[in-house]
């Protein structure tokens, strides 16, 4: 207990001088993650307006909130998350288990046959602290992200997603490899350099 308590300072302690939660609070950010999205797309201009955007593990809206704003109205961002997401300008969202038939169905349902132009993924599991069961729920969680993007992305689509380095990570990308053009990995700097955290750009479907 006295462990947990300590980390959990460290960690609160770290959150409240980390210079990207700063800045979205004053800039009226979501989460400190937009500005992971922002420098994405400042090097690769993943988002343009009008584009039909899917934004999966989307609460608390950070990366909705960017796309939202370069999407534009003639654009649409569509959102889920099985937890509450206040509601964002230009989003579109939707409270269910994109893991789960009914959330996927749902997702779907919204789409109504559109072609999406990017996906884009943040999903994390809820963490046990069991390191190995953990990477294996996110490693299913991205593949079935993957899967959705496969299915639905028009042939000049973008697939972004955040994975965990660790077992599971290598065939990933192969598997990502299989379905894009090009496979890029990108660590935006507001990416916290302790973490294990990168992101897998695929671009332009196979």
């Amino acid at each position: 207990m006295v462990k947990r308590t300590q980390t959990s300072k460290a960690w609160m302690m770290r959150h409240v001088n980390d210079p990207y939660v700063k800045l979205a609070t004053a800039e009226g950010m979501r989460s400190r993650a937009a500005y992971k999205l922002l420098q994405i797309n400042e090097k690769d201009q993943l988002l343009k307006s009008g584009m039909v955007v899917v934004d999966l593990g989307a609460t608390p809206g950070g990366w909705s909130q960017v796309a939202a704003r370069i999407v534009g109205p003639a654009g649409r961002v569509i959102a889920i998350d099985l937890l509450e997401m206040t509601g964002l300008p230009g989003v579109r969202f939707l409270q269910a288990d994109f893991s789960e038939d009914a959330g996927l169905a749902a997702l779907e349902r919204e789409l109504a046959g559109k072609r999406v132009d990017l996906v884009l993924s943040d999903m994390a599991p809820n963490i046990s602290g069991i390191a190995l069961a953990d990477q294996a729920k996110l490693i299913g969680l991205v593949e079935m992200a993957l899967d959705f993007a496969a299915k639905h992305l028009n042939k000049k689509g973008n697939f972004l997603v955040k994975v965990f380095q660790g077992a599971g990570f290598d065939e990933f990308v192969t598997a990502m490899r299989s379905v894009f053009v090009q496979v890029q990995t990108r660590k935006p700097d507001a990416s916290r350099k302790g973490s294990r955290e990168v992101y897998l750009l695929g671009k332009g479907l196979k």
